[in-house]
């Protein structure tokens, strides 16, 4: 059972000033205390009798007091005779009781704690502790909540707020600048990734998803047959776009690797480029084979190993470009006075990332292991420690080798 009793603190008291007069909550062996909003002298206090002596309003005070113990008795009495003081600490207590003394500020705590665990302040709380590139698409997913239902409304937004027709309603939203259910998805995604942690650190626990599953359509594949990626590798293209389909070419012949790690390779050690994926931050190591070295030497860069960056602003920029480039190769021809250039494209959806799903879909057609292929592509659960080891890589290079005398040169 738990037990009350009146407490001067004096323990941080100098000599001469007043000190604040606490109700203690003995419970379960620890002690809470409540302040009070009374100071008093240590000669003014009589600890045996818990009451004010020797000032001015002590009669005023000791009626105030002794309606507080009453109370503070009669709130205990009650959490025993319920049951839940048995389930409670001490610091419960005091916190329980701080509540009904005052219950403005208990009103006032409460906003403030509810605004503190809005899904709003969560979900940037949430978002900021991730890295850059994952912050920035959790802020995409904010501004699209803001459009959807306004400043207003989204600083009160509360986790309980959002169910199966708000999730309904948002996606419907957001389809109208975004066809693509699986670009929506990422929205959603991202919504329940804040859901779960807020349900990890005991905020909420309201879960609309499980009413409301995330579901991806199937995607065209980006992807080109072994013939028609030797038509493309071999097509007579202009001479502005020769570079971007260089490029493409030593894409895929470095399995599949992105632009932004291609633009910031530095240099080739022992035959191998190694880099972090800036994607996933895991280490790569690539054999350099002599089909991609010679596409290397003829754009060396200065700063960098290729000259992507030396004439370009930035990875983005670049690929941007190649990307328009990518999509334009094939048969041109000029009609009219002014010789305007029409384009007939060999794969007018085609960008970089198609050198990374063509190669995993060669290497898969030539049967060589998926665990070889995901172990090439960064898949799987793999330690970083793992690139070192000459068994495991040795695959990699075998496969590599594999893809391109056969892409190349029709060898299998």
């Amino acid at each position: 059972m738990a037990n009350s009793r009146f407490f001067l603190d004096t323990r941080r008291t100098k000599d001469g000033s007043t000190s604040l007069l606490k109700v203690a909550i003995a419970h379960q062996g620890q002690t809470a205390y409540i302040p009070l909003d009374t100071r008093l002298l240590s000669s003014q206090w009589d600890a045996d009798k818990a009451e004010v002596i020797n000032h001015p309003d002590m009669k005023f005070l000791n009626i105030r007091i002794r309606g507080i113990r009453c109370q503070v008795d009669k709130m205990l009495l009650l959490l025993a005779d319920s049951g839940q003081l048995a389930h409670m600490t001490a610091l419960d207590v005091k916190s329980h009781i701080e509540d009904e003394l005052h219950p403005e500020k208990a009103e006032e705590k409460k906003r403030k704690h509810e605004k503190a665990n809005s899904f709003t302040v969560r979900f940037v709380k949430f978002a900021n502790s991730h890295k850059e590139s994952s912050r920035r698409l959790y802020m995409v997913t904010y501004k699209r909540i803001l459009d959807f239902v306004g400043a207003a409304k989204l600083e009160k937004l509360r986790f309980e707020d959002i169910n199966k027709e708000w999730l309904m309603e948002f996606d419907k939203f957001l389809a109208i600048t975004s066809p693509s259910k699986n670009a929506r998805n990422i929205h959603l995604r991202n919504i329940r990734a804040a859901f779960n942690a807020a349900i990890d650190d005991e905020i909420t626990l309201f879960y609309p998803f499980r009413k409301f599953p995330i579901r991806n359509t199937p995607t065209p594949k980006r992807n080109l047959k072994v013939e028609s990626l030797r038509k493309l590798f071999n097509f007579p293209c202009e001479e502005h776009a020769q570079s971007y389909l260089d490029m493409f070419k030593l894409m895929f012949m470095l399995i599949g690797i992105n632009a932004i790690d291609l633009c910031n390779l530095k240099e080739i050690i022992d035959d191998r480029v190694e880099f972090y994926r800036a994607k996933t931050h895991r280490l790569y190591s690539i054999k350099v084979e002599p089909e991609a070295m010679e596409l290397i030497e003829k754009y060396r860069g200065e700063k960098w190993l290729l000259n992507i960056l030396d004439r370009y602003k930035d990875y983005k920029d670049y690929t941007k470009r190649m990307n328009r480039a990518l999509k334009k190769i094939g048969p041109v021809k000029r009609v009219g006075l002014g010789g305007k250039k029409i384009y007939s494209p060999l794969f007018p959806q085609i960008s970089t990332y198609w050198a990374r799903h063509s190669w995993a879909t060669i290497a898969a057609s030539l049967d060589i292991p998926k665990e070889t292929i995901a172990h090439a592509l960064g898949h799987g659960n793999y330690t970083i420690t793992d690139i070192y080891i000459d068994f495991d890589q040795n695959k990699v290079d075998v496969a590599n080798r594999r893809v391109l005398d056969w892409v190349l040169y029709g060898k299998k």
